[in-house]
């Protein structure tokens, strides 16, 4: 199985919303994203805009950089963003029952480096970096499989 990237340049934070919902609008239960990029990147800002786009009612979004993990329920289900920021073993990633929910959750997880092995294989890894201009990001999806190609086809138009 070969590993697949797409390259896109988010012009601000308009932007960067907009392709976390055309992605949203695709995900279903098992689903998992890894945001990696360094602080202030846009990781929590594309997690928010996501997970804005799968409730059914307006919700506030908290970043979860304190709490580790918020859940919410949407139509398809439940919805975990986790922030691993301040965790420093794979131990405290289990006791939060994170890798239970990769299974049946959609999940997004910020700084998943922390993960280690626990990383599931499957996993969209979106990185985001600054871009030429200070509100722009360059954006890098990587995936593994057919299942995410078909998930991404919005964002190559």
């Amino acid at each position: 199985m070969s590993d697949d990237t797409l390259s896109l340049r988010l012009s601000g934070p308009d932007d960067t919303a907009r392709r976390a919902q055309q992605l949203a609008r695709r995900l279903s239960p098992g689903d998992v994203i890894l945001l990696s990029g360094d602080v202030g990147a846009g990781k929590t800002h594309f997690a928010r805009a996501l997970i804005s786009e799968l409730l059914d009612y307006p919700e506030d979004i908290p970043s979860p950089t304190f709490t580790l993990v918020q859940t919410y329920e949407g139509a398809s289900g439940a919805i975990w963003h986790a922030d691993l920021y301040r965790l420093t073993s794979t131990h405290e990633i289990e006791e939060l029952g994170l890798v239970e929910a990769f299974h049946d959750a959609i999940c997004l997880v910020e700084w998943p480096d922390r993960l280690g092995p626990l990383a599931p294989a499957g996993a969209l890894r979106i990185s985001l970096f600054p871009g030429a201009h200070e509100d722009s990001r360059a954006l890098t999806a990587e995936w593994s499989g057919s299942g995410w190609a078909a998930k991404l086809t919005e964002w190559r138009t």
